[in-house]
């Protein structure tokens, strides 16, 4: 039987992309999701798509920028399950731009999304976690969380901050948790569609031209997740073969 099976698992941002791909390839492995994003019409479509198939998931809308909303996700998957296994922060932003062009909106998004929403996540299942004296928290990064890049100062910082975030919880973790980082670069998702900035945009869109399908990225995800409760798989970088950055 695999690790994955029976799992109760929490999924942000997972109406598309990463955690549209991931939710289908760990609700195939038998897990039990609770899957959360803003968009509710592609929450449905991904539950009932699951369920078509034979798996188990239950959803509910969360805007991880909430804390309230955050606590209430965790609160109905106790509800639902009677646990909570796995937390993937998943929900992410990246509207790149350089700093002399003064998006601070954007810069505020960012920072909300990408690091108060992981730090809000992590706080609505740690207790539980505690209480089980179990649990694997999974921090989507990205290849911009250990390397700057023009245009992408305020987006790496809070990239870097994940990275910084995962690696205090592992050690604090007292055995109890496992905690892993997972760095994507190029991969075909909605997460270019948020740069407001034409130059970094077409940066990027040439860049994306060689990006990877994201269940690349779901694979890495379910061999952290399958692994015995003695291992930790901590860090994983995934790139497309042809990417330098």
């Amino acid at each position: 039987m695999s690790e994955i099976q029976d799992k109760v698992i929490i999924i942000t941002g997972a109406s598309s992309g990463l955690g549209e791909a991931t939710a289908q390839r760990l609700a195939s492995s038998g897990a039990k999701l609770m899957l959360a994003a803003r968009r509710q019409d592609r929450l449905e479509k991904l539950v009932n798509a699951i369920a078509q198939a034979g798996g188990t998931a239950a959803y509910r809308v969360t805007d991880v920028t909430d804390r309230a909303q955050v606590e209430a996700l965790a609160q109905e998957t106790l509800k639902t399950y009677g646990r909570i296994d796995v937390l993937i922060n998943n929900a992410g932003l990246m509207p790149l731009s350089p700093l002399d062009q003064v998006k601070v909106e954007e810069w505020d998004r960012m920072i909300d999304v990408n690091i108060k929403g992981v730090l809000y996540g992590i706080a609505a299942v740690l207790p539980t976690l505690r209480q089980q004296h179990s649990g694997h928290v999974i921090n989507v990064s990205s290849v911009a969380g250990h390397k700057v890049f023009p245009a992408s100062a305020v987006y790496c910082a809070t990239k870097y901050a994940v990275k910084a975030i995962s690696e205090g919880l592992r050690l604090e973790s007292r055995g109890e948790i496992r905690v892993t980082n997972v760095s994507p670069g190029a991969v075909a998702t909605e997460l270019t569609q948020t740069i407001t900035d034409q130059d970094a945009a077409a940066g990027m869109n040439a860049l994306y031209k060689i990006a990877i399908e994201p269940d690349a990225i779901a694979r890495a995800i379910a061999f952290a997740i399958e692994q015995p409760g003695d291992v930790d798989i901590n860090e994983m970088i995934i790139r497309p073969t042809q990417q330098e950055l």
